[in-house]
């Protein structure tokens, strides 16, 4: 039985083929692996792999790279063998395939393997290869598209490290999820590390004081930290946090961009009486970040709310080069936001 399509987003590539979850692919004669999310697509990629081989523990795995591709090398691998084992044949870069591999591809669309299952890896970095895309998309090979789209928010990671517990079926505190997240904000494979490193190592319930045990070091100078403390308005841990930060090798860019990230949440949230699930959906946010944005906001009016936000913009602009001095930009910006009062020039 073919695998169901689920609801795609208006911004989706226009498909008429199933797309799947990159936490539960199935096979199908060819597959389509798309996006620029490594980590999704390395797991979409190896449960692809597992599904066929508890299929028939004598699967045949063969690797082609698109961009040094050899004539008649897909025609080959994908063939039966004596035995007739099935075929998994992984190809990667395909976004710079070679000209054979586009022609060879296509034809192969239209006469696929019996018993081969091929797997198309396209980061979307380029263009090249689009033709391909567009015909598995239409239907041609039977294929299903597995999506693997960047995960840059906020939202988004902790939605990855979330579902990475829920998998496993093991349980994670709110709190320490949160701590988890902002520590690893800058790499979803750490991220993905980190979360599989707790699930293995860890029995029973996942609390904060587990995370910090692990990767305290990580969240005490995690960019949201420094935020979370200016915010709160304890200017001296918010300079500490910030100092201890920068010491580690902390980049000033994201540093301002999850202090401007938070203060929008807060200006977005500030003054609404909606329920916090109703306004959560209104604005593409989860609940738990209406509820701390409404915490966060515990002691700041609207002109202090104002202050801060044009306090960001200018650091923002300052630590990616309108400022020769990138550090004090953010530590202007920390006091700004920690005294809740304008900062000079």
């Amino acid at each position: 039985m073919p695998p169901s399509p689920r609801r795609r987003s208006s911004s989706a590539p226009k498909s008429a083929i199933p797309q799947l979850s990159w936490r539960s692919p199935q096979p199908a004669p060819v597959v389509l692996v798309s996006g620029p999310e490594e980590v999704c697509a390395e797991r979409a990629i190896a449960g692809i792999r597992d599904y066929l081989k508890a299929e028939d523990a004598s699967l045949e795995v063969s690797d082609i790279r698109a961009d040094g591709y050899e004539a008649g090398t897909l025609l080959a691998m994908t063939s039966p063998s004596l035995f007739g084992e099935p075929r998994l044949v992984r190809v990667s870069g395909v976004e710079r395939c070679s000209d054979a591999f586009l022609v060879e591809a296509l034809a192969y669309l239209q006469t696929p393997q019996d018993g081969a299952t091929v797997v198309l890896r396209h980061t979307g970095a380029s263009v090249r290869g689009k033709k391909l895309l567009e015909a598995v998309r239409s239907g041609q090979g039977s294929g299903v598209e597995v999506a693997c789209p960047a995960i840059k928010r906020d939202a988004e990671r902790y939605d990855f490290a979330a579902g990475e517990f829920s998998t496993a079926g093991r349980r994670i505190q709110p709190a320490a999820l949160r701590a988890l997240t902002s520590a690893f904000a800058d790499d979803v494979t750490e991220l993905a590390a980190a979360c599989q490193q707790l699930i293995a190592d860890v029995a029973g319930d996942i609390t904060e004081q587990v995370v910090q045990r692990y990767y305290g070091g990580r969240v005490e100078t995690s960019a949201f930290t420094v935020a979370d403390t200016a915010i709160a308005g304890r200017y001296g841990d918010a300079l500490v946090s910030l100092r201890h930060a920068i010491a580690s090798g902390a980049d000033p860019v994201p540093l301002v961009a999850a202090i401007a990230s938070k203060l929008r949440t807060m200006a977005r949230v500030y003054g609404v009486r909606e329920s916090s699930g109703a306004l959560a959906a209104r604005l593409g946010l989860k609940d738990w970040q209406v509820d701390r944005a409404r915490r966060d906001l515990a002691g700041w009016d609207e002109a202090a709310l104002q202050i801060a936000i044009q306090a960001a913009a200018r650091a923002d602009a300052e630590v990616k080069g309108a400022s020769r001095d990138s550090v004090f930009a953010v530590e202007r910006l920390v006091t700004v936001i920690a005294t809740r009062a304008p900062f000079g020039d």
